[in-house]
């Protein structure tokens, strides 16, 4: 978890409800984008530029487990002894334990909610003010992704579009031969992608009705865009929409 500041949260009880954490000031913030999309790129950037902290569900869990807490103990449970994923209460339960220690700041959660009915349980205890989506077309992270050959013995990974070897299909330093990964390979990458949309497309829903949702694709970025920096292009659509937010 990387926080840069600290927050005060007021309690919001609806008449018969579960008491929800509300930002007195500050936004709490979804922010969703597809593997490869340049979500992490992006969520440096808020960090940096707004003073976010960024609760990434998938480190917590690794943190809590490693750490031994009651909570890991128990995701640990599941995913050694059932085989089964942790169960939506638990890791819930973790993001609001995380939530608590912060205070005063900025939340980012990157990670979680991946479907609705997590963003519908998550919404009980926690409101969400701006769910950001990173809409980055399929093709763009197909070629990007695909684009990766790998040393293996090394760990050495060059990408042709930005970072080639000196001699294709090469490592540089040993000369001996580049493999790609069944995981960057084009079929691959595109079946994740797919899986990813079926997931999130109700969540992406759920959010637009709860009137919190901000696409963002860098279509009104052409140069940038042409230049083959789609990251940068939502970016800077983003940015002042957030600025605006917070300064509201």
């Amino acid at each position: 978890v990387w926080c840069l500041v600290h927050r005060t949260f007021g309690i919001l009880r609806p008449a018969g409800g579960t008491a929800i954490l509300q930002s007195a000031r500050n936004l709490n913030t979804v922010i969703m984008g597809p593997p490869g999309g340049g979500k992490g790129t992006i969520s440096k950037k808020l960090i940096k530029d707004f003073g976010y902290c960024h609760i990434s569900t998938g480190d917590m869990l690794r943190a809590q487990i490693r750490d031994g807490t009651a909570l890991g103990t128990e995701a640990k449970t599941y995913i050694d002894n059932q085989g089964n994923l942790v169960p939506d209460k638990v890791v819930i339960a973790m993001v609001l334990e995380e939530v608590a220690k912060q205070g005063d700041s900025h939340l980012l959660l990157d990670g979680f909610p991946r479907t609705q009915p997590q963003a519908e349980a998550l919404g009980q205890s926690m409101k969400i003010d701006v769910a950001l989506n990173l809409a980055v077309p399929t093709e763009d992270i197909v070629q990007r992704i695909s684009s990766r050959w790998t040393h293996l013995p090394s760990g050495r990974v060059y990408a042709y579009d930005y970072n080639p070897p000196k001699v294709e299909g090469k490592d540089d330093e040993t000369g001996e031969e580049l493999i790609q990964r069944d995981d960057d390979k084009p079929e691959s990458v595109r079946q994740r992608l797919e899986s990813y949309d079926k997931m999130t497309a109700p969540l992406i829903d759920y959010y637009a009705a709860e009137g919190v949702l901000k696409t963002f694709d860098g279509e009104d970025q052409p140069e940038l865009l042409a230049a083959n920096r789609r990251s940068d292009a939502i970016y800077k659509s983003l940015k002042p929409f957030l600025e605006e937010r917070h300064n509201k």
